[in-house]
């Protein structure tokens, strides 16, 4: 198909993101790299429950003192919420409402924000406490692996705010559509990372 071809909604492709061979290629590497980022994310995990707890004699921070699940619970809330919104974005691309992926991938940005806000603040406050980065084995292991997760989300707040940015008002094509499609993938992706933090660092952590 024409990437430019004019498209009413009763002409749309339903899976506009692979009717193109531009698009398909993109189907196939998006998945090739969430699979390689898959395998970065399972050894910085095997690395935090490796050295969680683990410091220098009489260190005064475990994970059951130091982490607040009100906090981590409100990140999660904000992340899935932006999973759901971007979930709404790709069900209006399906039915060729250029307005609706616009109004809830915009929603998807603004909530990955509030969860950037409230882990920069959580960052900041440990570091307070005196739970740095070079603190310990376990503040190391902590700090990369969720730092590891906050860069994933400021790469995916970059790629969609240039989405928007450069499509507000060209409407949906088979040229954009294959792009909404991965980012919205990616940020699918980061949500269920997120999860795994949730349960493995901040649950486990405090009631383990």
């Amino acid at each position: 198909m024409d990437i430019n071809q004019k498209f009413t909604p009763q002409s749309w492709p339903q899976h506009s993101e692979t009717a193109t061979m531009e698009g398909k290629n993109k189907f196939v590497g998006i998945w090739i790299f969430l699979a390689s980022d898959t395998v970065l994310f399972a050894s910085v995990f095997a690395t935090y429950l490796a050295l969680k707890d683990q410091g220098p004699a009489g260190m005064e921070f475990t994970a059951k003192g130091l982490f607040e699940l009100p906090l981590a619970f409100m990140m999660t809330m904000l992340l899935l919420t932006s999973s759901l919104t971007s979930v709404y974005a790709m069900y209006h691309m399906k039915n060729h409402n250029a307005k609706g992926v616009i109004t809830w991938m915009t929603m998807t940005v603004l909530l990955g924000l509030g969860f950037l806000g409230l882990e920069i603040y959580e960052f900041v406050h440990y570091v307070h406490l005196g739970f740095g980065y070079t603190q310990s084995a376990f503040s190391s292991a902590f700090f990369t692996l969720v730092g590891t997760h906050g860069l994933h989300v400021v790469i995916g707040l970059i790629w969609i705010t240039g989405l928007l940015i450069r499509n507000a008002k060209r409407g949906l094509n088979l040229y954009n559509a294959p792009k909404f499609f991965a980012a919205s993938l990616y940020w699918h992706f980061i949500d269920v990372v997120w999860v795994f933090i949730f349960t493995v660092v901040y649950l486990m952590g405090v009631l383990g």
